[in-house]
């Protein structure tokens, strides 16, 4: 398959240079689901775009036949937080005009609409294809007004006009991934949302974080949440429906790297999980891999207490018992005492999945992370 390119442009620099994306677009035989994955939301997260480079490559010796529906890819698709340096560390985790987090800027319809209830009354009784397309024509008839602000003379902050290209390219899709990293050093894993467990065991990952406690704004859940409300209220109404819209955050391996083992991981699951969704046509099947699932609020991030340098922090990937001895930290007073070392363990049993990179810390300031 050739896949459709467009180059769409999204800022224009003082120097009257452009940024710009470029999107893949492999459309197949047959009509079928919308797949959208991008890449590099955030600016030191690039392993995903070798996953898309991957994915491009492997979509363009398979046959049109072989492909139903369409699949778009993005890779780097904030160029803006990708050039974004600080001596030899790549930053580019907030926006430096507004500084907010690029994956927390995202228009979610689910906070603005106010008639859920009443539309889930007026759909129960039709089959959920009908409702799926009438309530998505209600999103997307609501996003459409968000261009009366971007083309006013006062405009708006580019974090407005940034989420209003990436979600217009979006926002219609079936399935939805964000192929994301740690922001320091991480192992790969995924978060998902509700009543889509046996959908996560196809992306052939060990661990699945439930989002069931919101950063609020995240592109992952700007997408998915109005779906998820609207099963909600069909669920107050008596009627269970869970809709075939689903999204996911890809986290693979760490920041700053493409770590070919994570990057393996990323391509196989995207591949695996197409096939299971029918979007692929191959002559084999899809697989469902063993995971550990977690809440997000089962989480429990670790900060430092004390200033000082992070010393016999246990390996990223160690599993740890409550009271087990989770790192010291090296400690320098300021008042005439000698330096000392100062013991942190672990308050519960869990996986340590996330470390910082820096082991020098200012109080307060993020460690590491246990599942």
């Amino acid at each position: 398959m050739i896949p459709n390119i467009y180059t769409i442009p999204l800022i224009q620099l003082a120097s009257g240079d452009r940024l710009s994306l470029q999107v893949y677009r492999f459309v197949g035989a047959k009509p079928g689901k919308k797949v959208y994955i991008q890449a590099n939301l955030h600016g030191a997260e690039i392993a995903g775009n070798a996953v898309i480079y991957q994915l491009i490559e492997y979509f363009r010796i398979l046959e049109v036949t072989q492909l139903f529906g369409e699949v778009w890819l993005v890779p780097v698709c904030n160029p803006l937080g990708v050039n974004q340096r600080s001596h030899r560390f790549a930053s580019g985790r907030y926006c430096v005009y507004e500084g907010k987090d690029w994956n927390r800027i995202f228009w979610d319809y689910e906070k603005t609409q106010e008639d859920l209830q009443e539309f889930a009354k007026s759909q129960v009784n039709l089959d959920i294809d009908t409702i799926k397309k009438n309530y998505l024509n209600k999103i997307i008839n609501h996003f459409i007004t968000l261009t009366e602000d971007i083309h006013s003379p006062s405009s708006v902050p580019f974090t407005e006009l940034f989420r209003y290209r990436l979600q217009s390219l979006s926002i219609d899709a079936d399935y939805l991934i964000d192929l994301h990293t740690s922001t320091d050093r991480g192992l790969d894993y995924l978060y998902y949302f509700s009543h889509r467990e046996s959908s996560a065991q196809h992306f052939l990952f060990d661990y699945g974080i439930l989002l069931d406690d919101y950063d609020g704004d995240a592109f992952d859940e700007a997408f998915i949440k109005p779906w998820l409300a609207l099963e909600n209220a069909f669920q107050k109404l008596g009627r269970e429906i869970i809709f075939d819209v689903e999204a996911w955050t890809l986290e693979l391996g760490s920041g700053m790297q493409m770590m070919p083992q994570s990057v393996e991981k990323g391509v196989q699951g995207v591949k695996n999980y197409l096939l299971y969704k029918g979007v692929l046509a191959l002559n084999t099947k899809a697989i469902a891999h063993e995971m550990t699932f977690r809440s997000k609020s089962q989480i429990t991030k670790y900060y430092a207490p004390v200033g000082g340098m992070v010393q016999a922090r246990v390996p990223l990937g160690s599993v740890v018992k409550a009271g087990e001895k989770l790192y010291k930290i090296l400690m320098f007073n300021k008042n005439g005492e000698l330096p000392s070392l100062i013991n942190i363990c672990a308050e519960k049993d869990g996986l340590v999945y996330d470390v910082a990179t820096n082991h020098a810390v200012n109080e307060g300031e993020y460690v590491l992370a246990v599942m």
